[in-house]
């Protein structure tokens, strides 16, 4: 394929995992998806954004919430991103973790959340994952029909050693879920999005839950699409709602032939290393 049509749903974060799995088949219930080929959802759209709240909306992999995804990916003939969800893990563990599937159902992508979002900053938020998660180890990228799409999570995004070993395994999408806060939305949404598209020379999603003030997390909202010259295809505020747009994958061949930063590296120098 040479294009993707996805689109993009900004949701707010209820109070309980039935009505958020409800919200999320209404949206997509409500939306024209015959001609969608990829939906994304936002980080923990299913659980409020809580360090309490994770252990008790946490299933296994396979889980209600799982089979939900499944189902939707496969009614509507879409690739679901499914946010993420707190997950139990096979050790006990409780991992920040994203699922991806085709269109026929099937899990092709799952990853960890690998850096925990503990912040403390002066005057604005404080937040501790690592009070309740804990980090995943490996680096994401899956197969599609429409070529290879690398998948982090929010925090994993600050990191740009990670997003370069998704390009080196062939990533030319990538989708990152995440729930920026009204301190660091403002300072850095924007501008880390489009840093990391112009760095990599890829289509960027980001796709963040609606603002809610009643909520204790007060998520930056702001969802958008960036392309690989690092412009704002689109671009939502704080509310809730969706956007659709087209990946014209042409655009990842074109910029990374014109201006040639990926075979321009001084492996010699700063080797890659997987």
């Amino acid at each position: 394929m040479s294009f993707v049509d996805i689109r993009v749903f900004q949701t707010k974060v209820l109070g309980t995992k039935e009505e958020n799995l409800k919200q999320m088949a209404e949206c997509m219930e409500r939306a024209d998806l015959k001609s969608t080929d990829l939906v994304t959802f936002p980080e923990m759209f299913l659980c409020p954004y809580e360090t309490a709240c994770f252990p008790v909306f946490a299933e296994k992999e396979g889980g209600t919430a799982w089979q939900w995804f499944s189902r939707l990916a496969k009614t509507y003939d879409v690739y679901l991103s499914a946010g993420t969800i707190p997950e139990l893990g096979e050790d006990g563990r409780i991992y920040n973790t994203a699922y991806v599937f085709d269109r026929q159902g099937h899990q092709i992508g799952k990853h960890r959340k690998v850096h925990l979002f503990d912040i403390d900053i002066r005057g604005g938020q404080y937040f501790k994952e690592s009070e309740t998660l804990s980090p995943g180890n490996e680096v994401t990228v899956f197969d599609t029909e429409f070529g290879k799409v690398g998948l982090c999570i929010c925090y994993d995004f600050r990191f740009p050693e990670l997003a370069r070993q998704m390009v080196n395994r062939g990533a030319q999408i990538f989708i990152v879920p995440a729930a920026f806060n009204m301190t660091t939305g403002p300072a850095h949404w924007e501008l880390l999005y489009r840093s990391r598209a112009v760095d990599n020379q890829v289509f960027v999603i980001g796709t963040a839950p609606a603002r809610d003030m009643t909520a204790s997390y007060h998520s930056w909202g702001h969802s958008l699409v960036v392309n690989p010259w690092g412009e704002i295809i689109e671009m939502l505020g704080e509310n809730e709602g969706s956007l659709r747009c087209r990946l014209e994958l042409e655009q990842v061949k074109a910029v990374r032939e014109q201006l040639p930063l990926l075979a321009h590296r001084r492996q010699d120098i700063y080797p890659v290393e997987f």
